[in-house]
């Protein structure tokens, strides 16, 4: 009696191609990823709720936001309270706003320089006491700010840069946390190619602009976020350094605004979206470098 084999059909070929052997404690680790992504996740709701409890607050009337029970969803959206801010003779958030990128772009500009050049001298040249001077660098990380505030307030007060943005902006020109950020990523870059630089009669500034920042993208965009968000949210050394309503920054307005509008929650929401607006545009448009930036960052 003749027997006849049946052969699969070629996708199901293909399917018995591609299968891989299923691991001992595959389904296990499987199910310790899921549950990871799953805490994540409620977590991730979590710290969401305030801000979007924010944004929805900033589209409700005084009435909606004090009713009990709230309201999650605005009942009758309304713009009014970003007409009534940005109407206000009392408040001119453009002065303010103008402020603010002043001492958050420059210092980001100044950090950014001084940390990539600071980084790659600790990381690619050889001298004496580079490391103890390194660890030095790094000690005054440990030393908490509000120790430093009254010797840097009597610089300046010697220096005439009290009420001037400039007394926030100076003190911060140079950061340890930085210097460091930098000084790892720059170990990532291979010795050769800085090596044939110098053999091919490249300068040490050249080799800096042309080989070694162009490889510090992720790293400089990651350093250039946290140090906006740092300068652009900062509240009490500003407090203490500029004492006229013109010269002041955004978080000092609003904490002042918060306080002349206690019974109107609404207005107070408004105004805090408008002053977190730059922090979005700016997280936007570096998301894919402080990803990478983060990413690499967990693997050194």
């Amino acid at each position: 009696m003749a027997t006849t084999i049946e052969r699969p059909a070629a996708g199901e070929r293909a399917d018995a191609a591609t299968r891989q052997p299923r691991l001992p404690g595959q389904g296990r680790h499987t199910l310790s990823r899921l549950a990871l992504y799953a805490l994540l996740s409620v977590f991730g709701v979590i710290a969401a709720v305030p801000f979007v409890w924010m944004i929805l607050g900033s589209f409700k009337t005084g009435a909606e936001l004090r009713q009990t029970p709230p309201t999650f969803w605005p009942q009758d959206p309304t713009l009014a309270n970003y007409e009534t801010i940005l109407s206000d003779p009392d408040l001119p958030l453009a002065l303010f706003y103008r402020n603010s990128l002043f001492v958050a772009v420059t210092v980001v500009i100044a950090t950014l320089f001084t940390s990539s050049l600071l980084g790659y001298v600790f990381a690619k040249y050889e001298f004496r006491g580079r490391q103890p001077l390194f660890w030095f660098v790094l000690a005054t990380m440990m030393i908490p700010a509000q120790v430093t505030m009254i010797p840097a307030y009597l610089i300046l007060v010697q220096l005439g840069l009290l009420n001037n943005l400039w007394g926030l902006v100076l003190p911060s020109f140079v950061d340890a946390f930085g210097i460091f950020l930098m000084r790892q990523f720059m170990f990532s870059i291979p010795d050769d190619e800085i090596w044939s630089a110098r053999v091919d009669g490249a300068s040490e500034w050249r080799i800096y602009r042309s080989v070694v920042l162009p490889q510090l993208k992720p790293a400089l965009a990651t350093l250039g976020m946290l140090t906006f968000m740092f300068h652009w949210n900062a509240y009490l050394w500003p407090l203490i350094v500029l004492t006229e309503q013109d010269k002041r920054t955004l978080p000092i307005i609003l904490t002042w605004y918060e306080t002349q509008h206690t019974a109107q929650p609404n207005l107070v929401m408004a105004a805090s979206v408008l002053m977190v607006i730059p922090v979005l545009i700016v997280f936007g448009l570096s998301q894919r470098w402080i990803v990478r930036g983060l990413t690499l960052t967990g693997t050194k």
